[in-house]
């Protein structure tokens, strides 16, 4: 029994030694990182290999993975990862008797729902600690599938859909400029002919907007913008108009003018998902639940929730 846990901890620190060598693209950086010699360091990637029965990378350099180290890089990385996370959470258990909950969550959740369910969460669970991250949709996923996170609340394609995801809101989409802007004053939804020859700016929830009408807007800019506040700042500074999901909005309030689009496809779906393959602790299932029970409450007057109350 001895012997098999000390060739785990060799494996997994063999799988470590590869892929921070891979990573830093030579012996030296790679010793550093590992705060070991880099004749350790040679050794352990030259068992791997030995035990592979094939070289992981094309040249001693190791500025080049050859077809097989690419593979054993992408697993190697996952298995270090969900090494490193099983240890953090029995280190965290030991501490708080508690464990670890990690939420990646795209911006206008994070800042608007979020903060009232983990204030109740914390009030349910004090000795449970909590890790948020906003990103956007599709880095919330990404961290899911590399077990980076236990909760994800993101747009999710219709492909990705599991058992584990839950409907929570769909947003409508509506053009926002600047206050003094000719569309501002307009009344009523818009049509989307009204953007013609207007200056779009496209940011990247833009993609989910499926209507054909909207493409031929989306189609004609040149302009791309990233960054929610660098967005806004340009629709403030006149630059041109753009589309955000009303909820984006609620964070930015007098930022911009909003206006409806008449469109039923200028929606947007939120879905929370948890990470599949493994039974989800008291403390995921009752984060779930709490921020299930909390989207009426913060935005039942800006969307249309899909997810029922729950009641605590």
């Amino acid at each position: 029994m001895i012997v098999r846990v000390f060739l785990m901890a060799m494996k997994i620190e063999m799988l470590r030694c590869f892929a921070t060598v891979a990573e830093c693209g030579n012996l030296a950086g790679a010793a550093v990182r590992l705060n070991r010699s880099q004749a350790a360091v040679s050794m352990m990637l030259k068992q791997l290999e030995e035990h592979l029965g094939k070289p992981l990378f094309e040249t001693d350099r190791k500025s080049q993975l050859t077809a097989l180290g690419g593979f054993v890089l992408e697993q190697a990385q996952n298995e270090v990862r969900q090494f490193d996370r099983t240890v953090q959470t029995i280190e965290t258990y030991a501490r708080t008797g508690a464990g670890l909950v990690r939420v990646a969550s795209v911006p206008s959740v994070a800042g608007t729902v979020l903060p009232h369910a983990l204030r109740k969460f914390v009030e349910h669970y004090p000795d449970v600690q909590i890790e948020l991250r906003d990103m956007d949709s599709v880095s919330v996923m990404q961290a899911l599938r590399q077990e980076r996170a236990d909760v994800g609340i993101a747009t999710v394609p219709d492909s990705a859909r599991i058992s584990t995801c839950t409907p929570l809101f769909v947003d409508n989409f509506g053009l926002v400029c600047s206050p003094d802007h000719p569309l501002g004053q307009m009344t009523g939804r818009l049509q989307w002919k009204a953007f013609l020859g207007e200056t779009f700016i496209a940011n990247d929830l833009c993609s989910t907007i499926q209507s054909p009408l909207f493409q031929t807007v989306y189609q004609q800019t040149n302009l791309r913008v990233h960054n929610i506040v660098s967005l806004l700042a340009m629709v403030k500074a006149g630059v041109g108009v753009t589309v955000l999901p009303r909820t984006v909005m609620q964070l930015h309030p007098g930022e911009a003018v909003f206006r409806p689009i008449d469109d039923l496809l200028a929606t947007r779906q939120i879905d929370m998902v948890l990470r599949s393959g493994r039974s989800e602790s008291a403390a995921v299932e009752g984060l779930s639940e709490i921020i299930v029970a909390t989207i009426q409450d913060v935005l039942g007057d800006t969307a249309h929730v899909l997810c029922g109350q729950v009641h605590l």
